[in-house]
């Protein structure tokens, strides 16, 4: 995963979408936006990635999601429920869920924009798709060992968390 291109500027600003339209102008991602969300592309190790930022003006809040490729049958949810319990108790910021209506896997995040201070940071936007990309990244195959390996989520978090050591 490489670093994301940035231009830090701290803002006031009245629509934060603005500042995550630029960070995706500045990484040259395929991206749309409507009034209150910014969708846009990114390609993984893994698959391919729906990053989606939703702002809610009235709770001064942008949600932050990192979709997955992918749906979650209906027979795997209690282990990828089971999964996810693992995961998010590890997690220092975001979480991971099901948008179970559709059953997307996701990792999510909201920052609470605070106008009176010192505003939002481009890099604080950029850090939050960082942590959110890398942790999609590193943890995408202990939910692939789960939904298509047969293994439990104990199992598959096992594997997927083990740490190589040196070179081949």
């Amino acid at each position: 995963m490489s670093t994301l291109v940035i231009r830090d500027s701290v803002q006031r600003v009245s629509d934060p979408l603005d500042l995550v339209e630029e960070l995706a102008i500045a990484n040259d991602w395929t991206f749309e936006r409507q009034e209150e969300e910014l969708t846009a592309a990114v390609e993984g190790g893994y698959c391919e990635y729906q990053l989606r930022f939703f702002w809610r003006e009235d709770e001064r809040v942008l949600q932050f999601a990192c979709v997955f490729d992918g749906r979650v049958p209906e027979a795997k949810r209690g282990a990828i429920y089971e999964t996810l319990a693992l995961i998010n108790e590890r997690l220092w910021i975001g979480h991971f869920d099901i948008w179970c209506d559709e059953g997307l896997l996701m990792f999510r995040h909201a920052t609470i924009v605070d106008d009176e201070t010192a505003g939002l940071s481009s890099n604080q936007i950029a850090a939050v798709v960082e942590a959110g990309l890398g942790e999609c990244e590193r943890l995408y195959p202990a939910f692939q060992f789960v939904l298509w390996a047969g293994k439990t989520p104990r199992e598959a978090l096992a594997a997927a968390m083990l740490e190589t050591q040196g070179e081949a």
